[in-house]
């Protein structure tokens, strides 16, 4: 199992000092998330080859390397002229991500829920387009539902990667999003099985809870999907559950801290999380 860190709550550290306080932290590996100056949230990369090639020796001086590459573009979204776009984007994402020499990128399903037939069509379109690609260049593609995405339970979320039918596609559990995804997230991990090689490590409440109550939003009815990034133990994500099931599984791919809560204490954040499933996984895999 790698533990990776997704550092975006450090995204203001300069790119090629990032490997080296990544270190510092104690993680050997990073889930490398959005960054103005990378792969920025649903626009085109920003980096340019030398700056790709300057981070990989930053990297290789930190002994800390990019375990996945972690872009988000509209890419089932309902506009034509925005899936298209997406399009271009991802190609250029991927010859980062094989620049650098990693061999795993993971995003969301993205699109609409109020419009997830429409969205699931524009899904595959581009995956049509973009599968060719991963399977020409060796790069895995690691997909997870996301709350407000067209696809946002677990259990469909894992079916419709199965759907996919390729080796070199496979699966994220988000523990964050749990209650997102049905709550169960045991039987979610076991029906993926072998198709689980990636998860995300953070906390969080279970807005259902209280008969719907915990969170007011208004106006009533709001399709606003709360969820929270928190430090482990925080939250309601069974953790001791989590981890077990994760041995059962034989899960043996990337575990990611991903909290995203505490700016203010980033560093006391990352250090504190790292330990909590250092914890785990001596617990439930030793």
């Amino acid at each position: 199992m790698k533990i990776a860190l997704d550092p975006y709550m450090l995204r203001k550290v300069p790119l090629l000092e990032l490997p080296r306080r990544v270190a510092e932290l104690g993680y050997h590996h990073i889930e490398l998330s959005p960054r103005d100056d990378f792969l920025p949230f649903f626009l085109h990369p920003r980096v340019d080859d030398a700056t790709v090639a300057a981070f990989k020796r930053s990297l290789a001086e930190a002994e800390v390397e990019v375990a996945s590459v972690l872009p988000l573009y509209k890419w089932s979204g309902p506009d034509e002229d925005e899936r298209q776009a997406a399009v271009r984007y991802w190609k250029r994402a991927i010859q980062v991500t094989v620049d650098l020499g990693v061999t795993v990128m993971n995003s969301e399903f993205n699109g609409r829920p109020e419009a997830a037939p429409a969205s699931e069509a524009q899904f595959w379109r581009s995956l049509e387009e973009l599968l060719p690609i991963f399977e020409r260049e060796g790069v895995r593609l690691v997909l997870e539902p996301h709350p407000d995405d067209f696809v946002e339970d677990g259990i469909e979320g894992v079916n419709l990667v199965r759907g996919i039918n390729s080796d070199l596609v496979s699966f994220l559990y988000c523990a964050p999003h749990t209650f997102h995804q049905g709550g169960d997230l045991a039987a979610v991990m076991r029906h993926a099985g072998p198709l689980l090689t990636q998860v995300h490590i953070a906390d969080s409440f279970d807005h259902r809870g209280s008969s719907g109550l915990r969170y007011i939003v208004n106006p009533p009815g709001s399709a606003a999907r709360v969820h929270q990034h928190l430090d482990i133990g925080q939250g309601e994500v069974d953790w001791d559950l989590f981890f077990r099931t994760l041995h059962e599984v034989s899960f043996d791919g990337i575990a990611t801290v991903c909290v995203f809560a505490w700016e203010e204490r980033a560093e006391d954040s990352c250090r504190h999380n790292l330990t909590q499933v250092q914890q785990y996984v001596e617990k439930y895999f030793r």
